[in-house]
Order: structure tokens, then sequence, then C-alpha cells
């Protein structure tokens, strides 16, 4: 992976950031750091498979697309970092919610996609605890289990955008730091 630290211009911007009152900066950083997760999300957003044809019972077409989200993190921000995640609402399988009853929109199965996954083709669980890899080793050899292939979308997506996102963070930052001085200037 390529060292994103010695990227030309954020020591710079990083001291200009520093002069600002402590409330702006927050501000500033917080949305700079958004800008570059969203770039991110957006390749995610592309990367991510869809299952084109509607099966009854499971999410709509689409809906792992639609579940990809950034999320701030609280409680590892602070007025000189700010934290964001690019992740998949993982919420239940699908179910109504709320008072008009829409189905949710949630992608439990996201970890599935990116990873890969083995499915039981009798429709029996196999179950849990002790020999659950001899049950599977056993199902599998029956032909009552197959694995699914990975579909990675979250990995090759930061892969694909890590430093077209610094740079977003950077072109935030340089066009919003002059703004937030001149407003203090009057």
């Amino acid at each position: 992976m390529a060292e994103l630290k010695n990227i030309a211009g954020l020591k710079e911007l990083q001291d200009a950031l520093q002069k600002l009152p402590e409330n702006i900066a927050k501000n500033v950083l917080r949305g700079a750091v958004n800008a570059g997760a969203a770039i991110i999300r957006d390749e995610a957003k592309l990367k991510a498979p869809i299952l084109h044809d509607a099966i009854p019972g499971h999410q709509p077409p689409g809906t792992l697309q639609r579940a990809i989200i950034t999320k701030r993190i609280p409680e590892k921000s602070g007025p000189t970092q700010q934290t964001y995640f690019v992740t998949v609402r993982k919420g239940k399988k699908l179910q109504g919610q709320g008072k008009k009853g829409n189905k949710s929109q949630d992608a439990y199965y996201a970890s599935w996609v990116e990873f890969g996954h083995w499915i039981n083709t009798t429709g029996r669980a196999i179950g849990g605890g002790r020999g659950k890899d001899a049950k599977r080793a056993a199902a599998v050899a029956a032909g009552h289990n197959k694995y699914v292939a990975a579909h990675p979308y979250m990995r090759p997506a930061y892969e694909a955008k890590k430093f077209d996102a610094v740079e977003a963070i950077k072109a935030y930052l340089q066009k919003r730091i002059p703004k937030e001085v001149e407003k203090l200037r009057h």
C-alpha cells in the first residue's frame, strides 16, 4: 500500500488550519474529511455488484449500493482530527419499517459479498458449535453446500481512489481556509 503521509502541501494546510479558531478549524476539517470519504463511497457504490433480478423475500436490486454510506465517528474525532468510515448499513433482513411500512434498505449480507460465503443448497441449517467444520465438509462432499465467490467492492474502491480522496481533502481545505481567514478579518 502506498504511503499517504508525504503528500505535498498537507503540512502547510495543517499549519494554516491550526491558526484558525478551534470551532472553525473543526468544521473546516470535518467538511474536508467528508469530501475525501465521499470520493471512496462513490467509487464503492460503482463497484458494488447488483443483483438484477428481484427475488421474493430478498432485498430489492441495488440495495447494496444504496446502503453504502459515510459515517462520522464522533468518539474518534476532535478539533484537530476527524474520523469518517465508509461502511454499509447492515441492519436486519427485509422487513417493514416506519409508519408507511416501507421495506428496509439495509444490506445485512454486505460482508458475504465482499469476502465470499457458503450456501447450503438443501435449505437445512448446518448448525454451529463443535463439529461445524466437519458437518460443512460432509455437506460439501455430498454436494449440499457450495461456495459463492467473493465480489470485493470496498477494498478495490479504497485502492483506486485513496489518492483522489487526499486531493479532494486538500482542495477543500485550500478553498475553505482562505474564506474563513477573510471572515475573521472583517
